[in-house]
């Protein structure tokens, strides 16, 4: 066999064996509860090189109809105001980033609540390229193969929301000694007001700007139609 056609039947190989080991255990999450992840492990990991002993990951899994609608409209409003219609990526912010840094201003992430599921059920922290193609691939193979409440699910279960709190129910014991179920709109708002940094913005003693985060995501929740929204299936306007 000539060794062009060979190199072509090998990576051909390659790439079929690439697709499979990674559409495999993306389906099975479909149904499967993910026991941890990418992010959980990699926050152990970090913990035990920064000689942290009593670090431990608090995390317990609750399916969707055990979590409080509140906080399903609440992770929305903050993350990904076009969930219940886009398909794993918003371009209109993507684009929005862009200019944005074209400016001069920081460049912002634009992640939906997809990618970040993605990213932290499988992946590495970071901002290469490559981690960014893979993390583009397994968007897409989980929105054509998840629907949008078990996203949603996997999201709400495995976010982080603070030191080593992973999951709506962990982040509900640990602060309001309630159940994820029992959460109202405002606990809801707190929750979802320290996502984008949960390691440095706290629930129990929220900075002006966390506070401030909260009451602005009261008001995109209520602009949103409030729990109904996520039932949406086809596009509206989100609130800004």
């Amino acid at each position: 066999m000539p060794r062009g056609a060979l190199c072509k039947r090998v990576l051909l190989q390659a790439a079929l064996a690439g697709f499979v080991l990674t559409v495999v255990p993306v389906l099975l999450l479909r149904w499967v509860h993910p026991p941890t992840s990418a992010f959980m492990l990699e926050a152990q990991w970090r913990a035990e090189h920064a000689g942290e002993r009593d670090y431990r990951t608090d995390y317990h899994w609750v399916g969707y109809r055990r979590i409080s609608p509140e906080a399903g409209i609440a992770a929305v409003a903050s993350e990904d105001q076009t969930f219940p219609y886009n398909h794993g990526f918003d371009f209109r912010a993507i684009d929005q980033a862009i200019r944005a840094a074209e400016r001069g201003g920081r460049l912002r992430g634009a992640s939906t609540i997809t990618q970040q599921v993605a990213k932290n059920l499988f992946l590495w922290g970071g901002r290469s390229f490559v981690r960014k193609g893979i993390e583009a691939y397994l968007t897409v193979l989980i929105d054509v193969l998840w629907p949008k409440r078990r996203i949603l699910t996997v999201y709400l279960n495995i976010a982080q929301f603070g030191h080593g709190i992973f999951g709506v129910q962990a982040a509900a014991e640990r602060f309001f000694h309630e159940p994820a179920s029992r959460l109202t709109r405002t606990q809801a708002a707190l929750l979802a007001a320290v996502l984008p940094d949960p390691v440095h913005w706290h629930v129990l003693q929220p900075s002006p700007f966390v506070r401030w985060r909260e009451h602005w995501l009261l008001e995109q929740m209520a602009n949103l139609g409030g729990p109904a929204y996520l039932d949406a299936r086809a596009p509206q306007h989100a609130a800004h």
